[in-house]
C-alpha cells in the first residue's frame, strides 16, 4: 500500500500560509482604519421620508458643467486625485469610476470632496469590502440598519460603489444638518463617538496631509 504524499496532503495548508505571509507586509503598510459605528436614532417621519427619497433617486450619476472653466477644473481635480489614489487603487478604470462617483455624490449632498476622501481613508482605507467589528460596511463604513430605516432593506448593496457612497454622503449631510454645520460634532456622530476628539482629528489630519486640493486657477487668481 502506498501512503498519500505528505507534500500533497499539506499543499492547501502551505498555500494558506503563503497567502498569510504575503498579506502580512501589506496589512502592516496600511494605516489602521477607524471604522464607523453609527448608532440608530429615531427619525422624525418627515426626515426619514426626505432621506429615503435621496437614497432612492435613480437618476444616472452624470455631472453637467455650465461653463468650460468648471469642466477644466473637474479634469484637473480628477488627474490630481487619481495620482494620489493610484497606490491604493492601481486599476485605472476602477479608480476613475470611484472618483467620478464620489464627485457626483458629494456634490449632490453638498459636501466637500476632500473631506469625504479623508473620511473614507480613515473609515476603510479605500477598501470596498471592508467590514468593521461593529458590522459597518464598505468604503464609508455604513451600518446595515440604515438600509432598513431609509432604504429597501438590502444591506448587500452597501458593497456597491454608488450605493455605499450615496448612503455615506446622505448620512453625513444629515448629521451636519443635525449639528447645525458643526463638522467636529457631525464627524463624531458619524463615527459613533460624538464629543470625542480622536476621530474628527484623524479625518482632519488625513484631509490636510493627503487630500487637500487647491485648483491651479484659484492659486493663480490669489497670486
Amino acid at each position: 500500500m502506498q501512503l498519500p504524499s505528505s507534500s500533497a496532503a499539506s499543499a492547501p495548508k502551505r498555500r494558506a500560509l503563503l497567502r498569510a505571509a504575503l498579506a502580512a507586509p501589506l496589512a502592516a503598510a496600511l494605516p489602521a482604519a477607524r471604522a464607523g459605528n453609527q448608532r440608530y436614532e429615531p427619525l422624525a417621519d418627515a426626515v426619514r421620508v426626505a432621506l429615503a427619497a435621496q437614497i432612492a433617486d435613480a437618476r444616472p450619476p452624470l455631472r453637467s458643467f455650465d461653463e468650460p472653466t468648471a469642466q477644466v477644473a473637474f479634469i484637473e481635480w480628477m488627474g490630481t486625485m487619481s495620482a494620489r489614489l493610484k497606490a491604493r487603487k492601481p486599476d485605472d478604470r476602477l479608480r476613475y469610476d470611484f472618483l467620478r462617483t464620489l464627485d457626483y455624490e458629494t456634490a449632490r449632498a453638498g459636501l466637500d470632496r476632500q473631506l469625504v476622501l479623508a473620511l473614507i481613508e480613515v473609515e476603510s482605507n479605500f477598501r470596498k469590502y471592508a467590514i468593521s467589528s461593529a458590522g459597518a460596511r464598505g468604503y464609508m463604513q455604513v451600518m446595515p440598519f440604515w438600509t432598513n430605516v431609509i432604504g429597501d432593506g438590502d444591506a448587500r448593496k452597501l458593497f456597491d460603489l454608488r450605493a455605499n457612497l450615496r448612503y455615506g454622503c446622505v448620512i453625513l449631510r444629515h448629521y451636519l444638518d443635525l449639528e447645525q454645520g458643526d463638522l467636529y460634532l457631525a464627524l463624531g456622530r458619524y463615527n459613533g463617538s460624538r464629543g470625542r476628539p480622536e476621530y474628527p482629528n484623524a479625518v482632519n489630519a488625513a484631509w490636510q496631509k493627503r487630500w487637500k486640493f487647491e485648483p491651479r486657477q484659484a492659486t493663480a487668481a490669489a497670486g
